[in-house]
């Protein structure tokens, strides 16, 4: 019986280490020659885990993937990336991707629009704009998926 009990305790105290313990996805990350504030935005993902390989494009072949991939116009950035089939544009927190994976709803995508002063990889000293992270839908309809203040 003391065993058992010992046992199952040894058993409880691992499975919160089980259950935090997750492997993300790799992103591919396409964005334009010489930009250092999607470097920024790389390096803000893969400290939070992600494994990131990155394409560099002209600014013409990066616009036609933004429309290939059926990304409004007026909600492009300066980098697009996909994870787990999900397409990310521009400075999204890694918070919100893990999030969108975790609730994996149907959508084409997360996005943040322009480049928002304070958001991950435009970090602006004593600068930081109010933003929001959109959902994009399969039909390119955005709604507020996260605000970021």
């Amino acid at each position: 019986m003391r065993r058992r009990i010992l046992l199952m305790s040894a058993a409880a105290m691992w499975v919160p280490l089980a259950a935090g313990a997750r492997e993300l996805p790799p992103v591919e990350v396409v964005k334009a020659k010489g930009c250092s504030c999607c470097e920024g935005w790389v390096k803000h993902m893969r400290a939070a885990g992600f494994t990131v390989a990155v394409e560099e494009r002209s600014p013409e072949e990066l616009e036609q993937l933004k429309r290939a991939l059926g990304l409004p116009e007026e909600l492009w950035s300066c980098h697009t990336a996909r994870v787990a089939g999900y397409v990310i544009e521009g400075h999204v927190p890694s918070e919100d991707v893990v999030r969108l994976l975790d609730r994996s709803p149907i959508a084409l995508g997360l996005a943040v629009p322009g480049m928002p002063a304070g958001s991950p990889g435009m970090e602006v000293p004593g600068r930081r704009d109010p933003y929001d992270t959109l959902l994009v839908g399969s039909d390119g309809r955005a709604t507020v998926f996260a605000r970021h203040r």
